[in-house]
């Protein structure tokens, strides 16, 4: 975690934090990569924060003040904050203190769950709200399954990809297929899935805001696919299967075999994604 410093105006004109800021984390805001919890895109994400969603993005640095207060600082050196996680994410230390001139405006409250708090700064809370002033960020619940925790879960099969998909065999889910009868259109045994699944084919006809279809690195030149519309989340690898997950069927995982049509889907897809950069 980062020890640095940040500061700066809130955005409906209250003073930020009165001294510095003791960072506790940092986390990009781009159309490539936001936390999912936020929404199913950029401008949602963007939304739930009172942002907008410029191109560029933002970096989110939540930490405390002095007295103990929950600060969100959206900075415009996305860059900085990149190098900052990215240094964490691998162990090391490093001091993540934003220029003045690229604080966009503090925002009381943290729109994500933290386990840790500052030391030596009494516990974690929200500051004092002047009248007429917005409610302090806070997590969104996921206590239920529903948007928030599908999404969530979609982010963490991704990241486990292998060992969700060593517990399938070859033959143990069905691959999705055009019915004769229609104009193409997808067909499945797994209930809402089929739904999902001509969403997506309807994005690359018709493309989703930025941040719906993210694209990132996999093994072995193939790409791994996250996206999301409304009451479902997919993760997906270019070379490989599909897994979706449904509002309608809670805490469930549907695989979907390639058959003939959803390697296709996802070459799609994988074409008009945004990368991080």
């Amino acid at each position: 975690m980062g020890t640095g410093t940040a500061g700066g105006e809130h955005g409906a004109g209250r003073t930020g934090p009165d001294d510095s800021l003791y960072v506790l984390t940092a986390v990009l805001l781009t159309p490539a990569q936001f936390p999912s919890v936020l929404g199913d895109d950029y401008p949602q994400a963007c939304r739930a924060l009172g942002l907008e969603p410029y191109a560029e993005g933002y970096g989110l640095v939540l930490g405390q003040d002095g007295a103990g207060a929950r600060w969100t600082v959206a900075v415009s050196d996305v860059s900085l904050v990149a190098v900052a996680v990215a240094a964490w994410d691998c162990g090391m230390e490093y001091d993540l203190s934003p220029g003045e001139d690229s604080v966009v405006c503090a925002l009381p409250g943290w729109p994500l769950a933290l386990s840790v708090a500052a030391p030596g700064v009494p516990a974690p809370h929200d500051p004092p709200a002047a009248p007429g002033d917005p409610a302090p960020l806070a997590p969104a619940d996921t206590s239920a399954w529903g948007a928030a925790q599908r999404r969530l879960a979609a982010d963490e099969i991704a990241l486990q990809w292998t060992s969700w998909r060593e517990q399938l065999g070859d033959d143990d889910f069905p691959a999705p297929g055009a019915d004769p009868g229609d104009s193409g259109g997808w067909v499945s045994r797994r209930g809402g899935v089929h739904g999902a699944l001509a969403d997506l084919e309807r994005y690359l006809e018709d493309p989703p805001p930025p941040g719906r279809i993210r694209s990132m690195f996999a093994p072995g030149g193939a790409r791994m696919l996250r996206a999301d519309g409304p009451g479902w989340s997919l993760v997906a690898r270019t070379d490989d299967i599909a897994f979706v997950l449904l509002d309608e069927r809670p805490e469930e995982v549907l695989p979907v075999g390639r058959g003939s049509r959803l390697p296709a889907l996802l070459t799609g897809l994988d074409a008009m994604a945004v990368r991080p950069g």
